[in-house]
């Protein structure tokens, strides 16, 4: 019963990293594939998320702010420090490599460019909130997860999430653990996933107008 409970939280992030790592392996062209992956996750999150999706915010502004944080604070080290990553603790058999997923020939495509932005902004803050923040932060608290309300403070849960998030970033780890740490303080602070969602979204919309502005395409991993 608990799993199909978690099912609304869960399945659209699964359906989000399975296209990650399968779609590159269907041969469809660049476009294509990045359609595919902004489409499915969120058709998933409409069609079984309804019901516990909250987009309501409790200080959007601040919020906002957050995600400026976590951007600058995700971009600091490599722009700070040259060659910052260049070494087995961020880049090895475990964390991968600087890399960005993004095809060359995409990279002057703006109908593809528009489609990973549109997938970073729209889709990622939305999937990634209710799996990390609205689930599991609360699923490692209690197995029961609906009793425990969002943003209650539990250390064991807060830094397991948090860690399993620098993890998701691969050779980013460091600055995926401050992000992680960052919106689950967050969390805590308003209780209110749509602030999670508005602050991840502000983060990667930075992000995304940093690479198009800057070509540093690795940040796209």
């Amino acid at each position: 019963m608990n799993r199909h409970r978690a099912f609304p939280w869960i399945f659209p992030f699964v359906v989000f990293v399975l296209l990650l790592a399968a779609s590159p392996h269907l041969g469809l062209s660049p476009r294509a594939e990045l359609a595919l992956r902004l489409i499915a996750p969120a058709a998933a999150a409409a069609a079984f998320s309804r019901r516990v999706l909250d987009f309501r915010c409790a200080a959007p502004w601040t919020s906002a702010l957050v995600g400026l944080g976590v951007f600058a604070a995700w971009i600091a080290p490599d722009l700070l420090f040259p060659g910052y990553r260049d070494n087995v603790l961020f880049q090895n058999s475990i964390m991968g490599t600087v890399a960005s997923s993004l095809p060359p020939e995409a990279r002057a495509d703006a109908v593809a460019l528009s489609l990973r932005a549109a997938r970073a902004v729209l889709v990622a803050p939305v999937v990634e909130e209710l799996f990390w923040r609205g689930w599991l932060m609360r699923w490692i608290e209690r197995n029961d997860f609906e009793q425990v309300p969002l943003g209650r403070y539990a250390g064991r849960a807060f830094w397991i999430t948090a860690a399993l998030f620098a993890a998701e970033h691969g050779p980013y780890w460091d600055v995926g653990l401050v992000a992680g740490a960052v919106y689950n303080g967050w969390l805590v602070r308003t209780r209110r996933l749509g602030d999670l969602i508005l602050a991840h979204a502000v983060t990667n919309a930075c992000l995304a107008a940093f690479v198009l502005g800057t070509g540093r395409w690795a940040f796209w991993l």
